[in-house]
Protein backbone atom coordinates (compact mmCIF):
# COMPACT_ATOMS: atom_id res chain seq x y z
CA UNK A 1 0.00 0.00 0.00
CA UNK A 2 2.60 2.34 0.64
CA UNK A 3 4.30 1.62 -2.49
CA UNK A 4 1.47 2.37 -4.86
CA UNK A 5 0.52 5.86 -2.46
CA UNK A 6 4.59 7.18 -3.47
CA UNK A 7 4.20 5.86 -7.09
CA UNK A 8 0.79 8.03 -7.35
CA UNK A 9 2.70 11.15 -5.84
CA UNK A 10 5.78 10.66 -7.99
CA UNK A 11 3.42 10.11 -10.87
CA UNK A 12 1.59 13.62 -9.85
CA UNK A 13 5.14 15.52 -9.18
CA UNK A 14 6.29 14.41 -12.38
CA UNK A 15 3.11 15.48 -14.21
CA UNK A 16 3.23 18.86 -12.31
CA UNK A 17 6.84 19.76 -13.68
CA UNK A 18 5.65 18.44 -17.05
CA UNK A 19 2.96 21.39 -16.84
CA UNK A 20 5.14 23.93 -15.43
CA UNK A 21 8.09 23.73 -17.68
CA UNK A 22 5.74 22.92 -20.91
CA UNK A 23 5.47 26.42 -22.28
CA UNK A 24 8.79 27.63 -21.79
CA UNK A 25 9.94 24.80 -24.41
CA UNK A 26 7.25 25.30 -27.10
CA UNK A 27 8.52 28.79 -27.06
CA UNK A 28 12.08 27.19 -27.67
CA UNK A 29 10.43 25.15 -30.33
CA UNK A 30 8.45 28.22 -31.68
CA UNK A 31 11.76 30.30 -31.97
CA UNK A 32 13.92 27.54 -33.61
CA UNK A 33 11.35 26.99 -36.40
CA UNK A 34 10.95 30.60 -36.99
CA UNK A 35 14.75 30.86 -37.45
CA UNK A 36 15.01 28.35 -39.80
CA UNK A 37 12.04 29.37 -41.60
CA UNK A 38 13.21 32.87 -42.20
CA UNK A 39 14.24 34.24 -45.31
CA UNK A 40 18.15 34.94 -45.24
CA UNK A 41 18.34 39.48 -44.80
CA UNK A 42 19.34 40.87 -47.99
CA UNK A 43 21.91 43.78 -47.70
CA UNK A 44 21.87 46.29 -50.95
CA UNK A 45 25.77 48.09 -51.29
CA UNK A 46 24.83 51.77 -51.35
CA UNK A 47 27.90 54.12 -52.82
CA UNK A 48 27.83 58.01 -51.45
CA UNK A 49 27.86 60.49 -54.50
CA UNK A 50 28.85 64.12 -54.48
CA UNK A 51 26.26 66.59 -54.72
CA UNK A 52 25.78 68.61 -57.28
CA UNK A 53 23.24 71.08 -59.29
CA UNK A 54 22.16 70.14 -62.21
CA UNK A 55 23.82 72.01 -65.30
CA UNK A 56 21.60 73.67 -68.25
CA UNK A 57 21.92 72.47 -71.61
CA UNK A 58 24.61 74.66 -73.56
CA UNK A 59 23.19 77.98 -75.47
CA UNK A 60 25.38 76.99 -78.00
CA UNK A 61 23.99 73.84 -78.61
CA UNK A 62 20.30 75.23 -79.40
CA UNK A 63 22.12 77.82 -81.35
CA UNK A 64 24.14 75.24 -84.01
CA UNK A 65 20.27 74.76 -85.46
CA UNK A 66 19.50 78.32 -85.81
CA UNK A 67 20.15 79.58 -89.63
CA UNK A 68 23.01 81.90 -90.38
CA UNK A 69 22.03 84.95 -91.15
CA UNK A 70 22.51 86.21 -94.88
CA UNK A 71 23.15 89.62 -96.13
CA UNK A 72 20.55 90.56 -98.36
CA UNK A 73 20.79 90.28 -102.00
CA UNK A 74 19.28 94.08 -102.48
CA UNK A 75 17.90 96.48 -100.43
CA UNK A 76 15.13 98.09 -102.45
CA UNK A 77 16.93 100.93 -103.44
CA UNK A 78 17.97 103.11 -106.55
CA UNK A 79 21.43 103.82 -105.36
CA UNK A 80 25.44 103.57 -107.68
CA UNK A 81 28.28 103.78 -105.14
CA UNK A 82 31.84 104.37 -106.66
CA UNK A 83 34.74 104.15 -104.58
CA UNK A 84 38.52 104.13 -105.07
CA UNK A 85 40.54 100.88 -104.80
CA UNK A 86 43.71 101.97 -105.51
CA UNK A 87 45.52 104.74 -107.64
CA UNK A 88 44.89 103.15 -111.14
CA UNK A 89 41.29 101.51 -110.22
CA UNK A 90 37.84 102.04 -109.07
CA UNK A 91 35.24 99.82 -107.55
CA UNK A 92 31.49 100.29 -108.46
CA UNK A 93 28.21 98.62 -107.14
CA UNK A 94 24.54 99.14 -107.58
CA UNK A 95 20.89 98.20 -107.52
CA UNK A 96 17.87 99.11 -109.94
CA UNK A 97 14.64 98.73 -108.63
CA UNK A 98 11.46 97.10 -110.45
CA UNK A 99 10.08 100.88 -109.98
CA UNK A 100 13.46 102.56 -111.72
CA UNK A 101 12.70 99.87 -114.84
CA UNK A 102 9.38 100.77 -115.15
CA UNK A 103 9.65 103.76 -115.17
CA UNK A 104 11.80 103.39 -118.24
CA UNK A 105 9.47 101.08 -119.79
CA UNK A 106 6.94 103.73 -119.56
CA UNK A 107 9.02 106.34 -121.26
CA UNK A 108 10.51 104.17 -124.06
CA UNK A 109 7.83 101.31 -124.40
CA UNK A 110 7.52 97.84 -123.51
CA UNK A 111 10.21 96.46 -125.95
CA UNK A 112 12.73 99.16 -124.45
CA UNK A 113 14.61 97.11 -121.55
CA UNK A 114 15.03 94.06 -123.48
CA UNK A 115 16.14 95.61 -126.59
CA UNK A 116 18.67 97.27 -124.85
CA UNK A 117 21.77 96.35 -122.58
CA UNK A 118 23.25 98.20 -119.37
CA UNK A 119 26.86 100.73 -119.41
CA UNK A 120 28.66 102.29 -117.33
CA UNK A 121 30.24 105.41 -118.27
CA UNK A 122 33.35 106.27 -116.77
CA UNK A 123 33.67 110.46 -116.69
CA UNK A 124 37.05 111.85 -115.70
CA UNK A 125 35.57 115.43 -113.55
CA UNK A 126 38.80 116.30 -112.39
CA UNK A 127 38.61 119.80 -111.55
CA UNK A 128 35.76 120.56 -112.61
CA UNK A 129 32.07 121.11 -111.22
CA UNK A 130 30.42 118.30 -112.99
CA UNK A 131 26.95 118.17 -114.16
CA UNK A 132 26.30 115.65 -116.91
CA UNK A 133 27.64 117.38 -119.76
CA UNK A 134 31.51 119.36 -118.68
CA UNK A 135 33.65 115.91 -118.08
CA UNK A 136 37.45 115.91 -119.45
CA UNK A 137 36.12 112.99 -121.08
CA UNK A 138 34.20 109.31 -120.40
CA UNK A 139 34.74 105.57 -121.39
CA UNK A 140 32.12 103.22 -121.72
CA UNK A 141 32.00 99.32 -120.37
CA UNK A 142 29.22 97.44 -121.66
CA UNK A 143 27.75 94.87 -119.15
CA UNK A 144 25.42 91.97 -118.80
CA UNK A 145 21.92 92.08 -117.31
CA UNK A 146 22.88 90.04 -114.48
CA UNK A 147 26.07 92.37 -113.60
CA UNK A 148 25.38 94.52 -110.26
CA UNK A 149 29.26 95.57 -109.32
CA UNK A 150 32.60 95.87 -111.50
CA UNK A 151 36.21 96.68 -111.42
CA UNK A 152 37.04 99.90 -113.30
CA UNK A 153 40.92 100.35 -114.54
CA UNK A 154 41.29 103.81 -115.23
CA UNK A 155 45.23 104.24 -114.79
CA UNK A 156 44.98 107.61 -113.69
CA UNK A 157 46.26 108.10 -110.04
CA UNK A 158 45.40 111.52 -108.07
CA UNK A 159 41.91 111.87 -110.63
CA UNK A 160 38.34 112.59 -109.52
CA UNK A 161 35.75 110.11 -111.30
CA UNK A 162 32.00 110.05 -111.70
CA UNK A 163 30.04 107.40 -113.30
CA UNK A 164 26.71 106.94 -114.98
CA UNK A 165 24.67 103.76 -114.94
CA UNK A 166 22.60 103.38 -118.25
CA UNK A 167 20.78 101.61 -120.76
CA UNK A 168 22.35 101.57 -124.50
CA UNK A 169 19.65 101.18 -127.43
CA UNK A 170 21.30 99.52 -130.66
CA UNK A 171 21.61 103.35 -132.28
CA UNK A 172 24.24 104.37 -129.73
CA UNK A 173 21.13 106.49 -127.90
CA UNK A 174 22.74 106.07 -123.92
CA UNK A 175 19.96 106.60 -121.14
CA UNK A 176 21.38 107.35 -117.97
CA UNK A 177 19.54 105.74 -114.96
CA UNK A 178 21.68 106.41 -112.18
CA UNK A 179 24.77 108.53 -111.20
CA UNK A 180 26.96 107.89 -108.48
CA UNK A 181 29.28 109.85 -106.07
CA UNK A 182 32.71 111.38 -107.13
CA UNK A 183 35.69 109.33 -106.37
CA UNK A 184 39.27 110.63 -106.21
CA UNK A 185 41.94 108.22 -107.04
CA UNK A 186 45.08 108.16 -104.55
CA UNK A 187 48.63 109.38 -105.71
CA UNK A 188 51.34 106.56 -107.13
CA UNK A 189 54.02 108.50 -106.12
CA UNK A 190 55.72 110.38 -103.19
CA UNK A 191 53.89 113.63 -102.43
CA UNK A 192 54.97 116.45 -103.56
CA UNK A 193 54.74 118.34 -100.48
CA UNK A 194 57.95 118.73 -98.36
CA UNK A 195 57.33 118.47 -94.62
CA UNK A 196 57.79 121.81 -92.51
CA UNK A 197 61.99 122.35 -91.25
CA UNK A 198 62.34 121.21 -88.11
CA UNK A 199 64.00 123.18 -85.52
CA UNK A 200 67.41 122.16 -84.69
CA UNK A 201 67.53 122.41 -81.13
CA UNK A 202 70.69 121.08 -79.30
CA UNK A 203 71.63 124.16 -78.46
CA UNK A 204 68.80 124.79 -76.57
CA UNK A 205 68.62 121.29 -74.62
CA UNK A 206 72.12 122.42 -73.57
CA UNK A 207 70.35 124.63 -71.14
CA UNK A 208 67.63 122.37 -69.97
CA UNK A 209 69.39 122.70 -66.31
CA UNK A 210 67.11 125.75 -65.44
CA UNK A 211 63.62 124.03 -66.54
CA UNK A 212 61.72 121.39 -65.58
CA UNK A 213 61.95 118.10 -66.89
CA UNK A 214 58.34 117.06 -68.69
CA UNK A 215 58.07 120.44 -71.02
CA UNK A 216 57.46 119.57 -73.95
CA UNK A 217 59.84 121.24 -77.14
CA UNK A 218 57.03 124.06 -77.98
CA UNK A 219 56.66 125.06 -74.89
CA UNK A 220 60.51 125.34 -74.16
CA UNK A 221 61.10 127.13 -77.09
CA UNK A 222 57.89 129.41 -76.47
CA UNK A 223 59.05 130.08 -72.99
CA UNK A 224 63.07 130.66 -74.27
CA UNK A 225 60.95 133.40 -77.02
CA UNK A 226 59.22 134.96 -74.58
CA UNK A 227 62.48 135.60 -71.82
CA UNK A 228 64.53 136.47 -75.03
CA UNK A 229 61.22 138.97 -75.77
CA UNK A 230 62.03 137.78 -79.44
CA UNK A 231 58.71 135.77 -80.38
CA UNK A 232 55.40 137.88 -79.32
CA UNK A 233 52.79 136.35 -77.01
CA UNK A 234 50.33 134.12 -78.47
CA UNK A 235 52.32 132.41 -81.15
CA UNK A 236 51.46 128.97 -81.03
CA UNK A 237 54.43 127.40 -83.68
CA UNK A 238 58.09 128.60 -82.65
CA UNK A 239 58.96 128.63 -86.32
CA UNK A 240 62.76 127.94 -87.10
CA UNK A 241 64.41 129.69 -84.48
CA UNK A 242 67.79 130.03 -82.89
CA UNK A 243 68.28 131.10 -79.63
CA UNK A 244 71.55 133.23 -79.20
CA UNK A 245 70.76 134.61 -82.44
CA UNK A 246 69.41 138.20 -84.40
CA UNK A 247 68.27 136.10 -87.27
CA UNK A 248 65.07 134.33 -86.94
CA UNK A 249 62.24 133.65 -89.09
CA UNK A 250 58.38 131.75 -88.60
CA UNK A 251 57.41 129.59 -90.69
Amino acid sequence: MNIFLWLILAFIMVFAVGVFLWPSLRRRTAKKIGAETLPPPQFVEEIAEEFSLPVPAAPEHRAQHLPEPQLPHSYGVDRLVLMARDPHWLYAYWEITATKQDEFTRTYGPEAWSSTHPVLRVYDVTGVDFNGNNAKGFMDIHLGDEIDNWHIEVKEPDRSFCIDLGRMFQDGRFITLLRSNIATTPRASLSDRLDEEWMWIESLYRTLGKFQYGVSSPMLIEELALEARKLPVGISSPGNWHPGSDKQSLN
